[in-house]
């Protein structure tokens, strides 16, 4: 189960909306071992792209140099999509190499008729997708 703070949600779907028509992405860091999401990053596509999201290298290279000095980690590993639900494609199953990472999808499209948007968070493991339970709290 993903525990994560009313802010960060608000936050993460704010980039997602902003970002839009392309996919946003970024990363919610937290103390290492933790498990729990603290400090928002977003981050640049670097895709620039509606379909597909990409890191920058060297976004990223810096991004995990600044974790490692702070002692945290990658809890929360986020990406919009701008058109499908929010369900990891077989590209993101590709790309996900953090199993202990919860990964966020929010989509920008009301594909279900619930809304304008769709929170969702997946455990992925040797491509292996599991849904879990988000639970939002207004602080730890």
């Amino acid at each position: 189960m993903l525990t994560i703070t009313q802010d960060l949600v608000d936050r993460i779907v704010a980039h997602a909306r902003k970002d839009h028509p392309d996919e946003a992405c970024g990363v919610v860091a937290g103390p290492a071992g933790s498990g729990r999401p603290e400090r928002f990053i977003p981050m640049l596509n670097a895709a620039m792209s509606p379909t597909f999201y990409e890191f920058d290298s060297g976004d990223l290279l810096k991004l995990y140099r600044e974790m490692d000095d702070r002692d945290e980690e990658p809890v929360v590993i986020y990406h919009s999509h701008t058109a499908t639900e929010a369900h990891p494609s077989r590209t993101d199953i590709s790309y996900a190499n953090e199993p202990g990472a919860h990964y966020v999808l929010v989509s920008t499209a009301d594909t279900d008729g619930l809304g304008e948007f769709q929170f969702r968070s997946f455990r992925i493991v040797e491509g292996e997708v599991t849904e879990e339970e988000v639970k939002v709290v207004e602080s730890y």
